[in-house]
């Protein structure tokens, strides 16, 4: 894994305050909020798929919104006690990037609305998942 000064270079600066540092980054004016098109989501830092867009819903909150991670094993969930709240953090196994939280008040079929900011993620559209090196990924939008 890269260190914080590499990461400093390579990342934006809001990408690094989301990531590194806890930080949340505006509702409504962040890159994937209303990003519709068919694809995955991958760690910013790591490259590991966290979500796709067949689990991505509109909860009107301004932030992109998971029922579930793409794969269970990537996405860990930390108690969160900052800001005088108790909430669920959801942070990346392999690179141990903030990503956002989770809470229990999403769609059926799993109640939960994983809450990311989009600067925790890079976005792969399915035409380019295959050169991308995502190509295990394609079958999920061709079996709809």
């Amino acid at each position: 894994m890269k260190n914080k000064e590499q990461l400093k270079q390579e990342l934006t600066p809001i990408q690094y305050e989301v990531t590194q540092n806890n930080g949340t980054e505006p509702p409504f004016r962040n890159e994937f909020w209303n990003e519709t098109r068919e694809g995955i989501y991958v760690d910013i830092i790591s490259g590991k798929p966290l979500f796709s867009s067949l689990d991505k819903f509109d909860a009107g909150c301004g932030w992109p919104s998971y029922t579930k991670p793409i794969q269970e094993e990537e996405v860990i969930e930390k108690a969160d006690f900052s800001h005088f709240m108790v909430r669920t953090e959801v942070r990346s196994k392999t690179a141990d990037s903030h990503l956002g939280h989770v809470f229990d008040d999403g769609p059926n079929p799993t109640g939960l609305r994983y809450c990311i900011n989009s600067a925790a993620l890079r976005f792969i559209p399915k035409e380019q998942l295959e050169e991308s090196g995502y190509g295990e990924f394609v079958k999920l939008f061709n079996a709809k």
